[in-house]
């Protein structure tokens, strides 16, 4: 997987040098916020959403379950409809097909629908090499990409600009790129809305090539969707001669009755709206009516492995939301870049390491970016249990050690952990092996707790600065137990905490 931010240092220091960015942080939290509070309102007007969230979870999980059935059906309805099928098994694969169907167009240029496929594996970077210049059409890509920035969320990848700093950007870039903005522009929402239109409105009418990503893909009538809300991509899937759609495996639904859920849940989670404004559906090529040439590539990129992992297989079911992100504590303070991926937030906490593999600094780190609250499952329309999969991936990371460096190569060392910690592990299974040491060390943290501290001393200040000790009990269990007359069969009858033994 391609779609690694280059240089990237792990999460945690990513994440302390954006905390200390004022104006960043302010910029997510009254975007968040505002999106937030709009899908919560979306949401309650549904009186079914819960089964429509079931129901999503059950579709997809059905999917992937069958998902090699379903991929030879998407290839022989699309083919039967007039398009070409390609098959790419990572990121250089897919980047070399694209780009080679681009060159036998004779073009130099492509306008994309935004995508989230093309951004994981490059590929804007790779035509670039190859001469083919790639504009983005969506409002915040264009803005990421004229400010040669890059994305920080999955629905609004320039949620950590404000208004002014769009501004500044279209006055300086708008020129470099052939129209330049509007004299005296300033930074109201219809302004930098209309300097965008104007900007690409000869670009749609000029380019004979279209690139785009899908949401879904209907298998039993090979039919891509893109759902938007600009009308860009209407204009880039109907417009150029040549279309070419990059695609994960994982966005088959298998039928247009397994759509309609999702056209209910997608719109109210990402948007807050009832319904997007624009979707657009195609099935191959037909004379006369939009491109003549339409070329599918399916991207696998680690889909397969993710597939392979029963806890970890859940990321796929995700429908490129972002409700998991406005609504997460850590996304809200650190954003999107310290994720170092296309994919930031919960959802890609759990999919970036994933889809790249848990060997590299950063990717080892993103299990641990969460406080394992719950707000993403809570509001995850297909019910991806993130903090599950999050702890799994923890796990298998420390199996697997961390991560150090010897050149340029990334090695594998046995976790060994904090030698603090060893010792306190050590006790502690010496203590749960020796029943009596526990009982004694039980009764005397009971009858000494009011001499107890809040926080730790020394070192564990930093752990308990943040959150108090808990309380020890006034009596453990095994005291309760025995005070109340319990034996290894449970409280005896008649006793308070036993039912009455039963007469005739």
């Amino acid at each position: 997987m391609s779609g690694t931010f280059v240089g990237m240092p792990a999460f945690p220091k990513a994440a302390h040098e954006a905390v200390q960015d004022l104006t960043l942080r302010g910029n997510l939290r009254h975007a968040t916020h505002t999106i937030r509070a709009k899908r919560a309102a979306a949401v309650a007007e549904v009186s079914d959403w819960a089964l429509l969230r079931e129901a999503g979870k059950q579709i997809k999980d059905h999917t992937l379950r069958h998902l090699d059935r379903y991929l030879v059906q998407v290839e022989e309805s699309v083919t039967a409809a007039g398009g070409t099928v390609h098959w790419a098994a990572d990121a250089d694969e897919a980047n070399r097909i694209v780009t080679d169907l681009v060159r036998a167009t004779g073009e130099s240029e492509v306008v994309k629908v935004k995508s989230m496929a093309t951004q994981e594996i490059g590929l804007n970077e790779a035509l670039e090499a190859e001469g083919i210049h790639a504009y983005e059409t969506d409002l915040a890509e264009l803005i990421v990409q004229l400010g040669k920035d890059r994305p920080s969320h999955i629905l609004v990848p320039a949620i950590h600009r404000n208004r002014g700093e769009i501004r500044d950007i279209f006055a300086r870039e708008m020129g470099a790129w052939g129209r330049p903005a509007p004299d005296g522009l300033t930074d109201t929402p219809a302004e930098l809305a209309e300097a965008a239109r104007l900007h690409l409105r000869e670009k749609f009418l000029r380019a004979k090539v279209g690139v785009s990503g899908a949401n879904f893909i209907v298998a039993e009538t090979g039919t891509l969707v893109v759902v938007e809300s600009e009308g860009n991509g209407r204009m880039c899937l109907t417009l150029p001669e040549t279309l070419i759609s990059v695609v994960g495996i994982e966005k088959i639904v298998p039928t247009w009755r397994d759509l309609e859920v999702f056209l209910q849940t997608l719109p109210r989670s990402s948007t807050a709206e009832r319904m997007n404004p624009y979707t657009s559906t195609w099935t191959g090529t037909t004379d006369g009516d939009g491109p003549r040439d339409f070329h599918l590539v399916l991207l696998d990129n680690g889909r397969t492995d993710t597939l392979a992992d029963d806890v970890g297989r859940q990321a796929l079911r995700c429908i490129r939301c972002s409700a998991c992100l406005n609504v997460c504590p850590v996304y809200e303070r650190a954003g999107g870049h310290a994720y170092g991926s296309v994919y930031p937030g919960p959802i890609g906490a759990i999919l970036s390491p994933q889809l790249r593999g848990t060997q590299s600094e950063i990717d080892a780190s993103l299990p641990y970016a969460s406080s394992l609250c719950g707000a993403c499952y809570d509001v995850c329309p297909v019910a991806i249990d993130i903090p599950e999969v999050l702890v799994h991936l923890r796990e298998r990371i420390v199996q697997g050690g961390p991560v150090t460096h010897e050149g340029t190569k990334v090695v594998l060392k046995p976790a060994k952990g904090h030698a603090a910690e060893r010792a306190a592990m050590r006790a502690a299974r010496w203590t749960f092996g020796h029943p009596g040491a526990l009982r004694t060390g039980q009764r005397l943290a009971s009858r000494t707790r009011r001499f107890h501290p809040r926080t730790l001393p020394g070192p564990g200040r930093a752990w308990s600065g943040t959150r108090d000790l808990p309380q020890v009990p006034a009596e453990s269990f095994r005291d309760w137990w025995r005070r109340t007359g319990g034996d290894e069969n449970g409280p005896r009858p008649g006793t308070a905490d036993g039912p009455a033994k039963e007469t005739k």
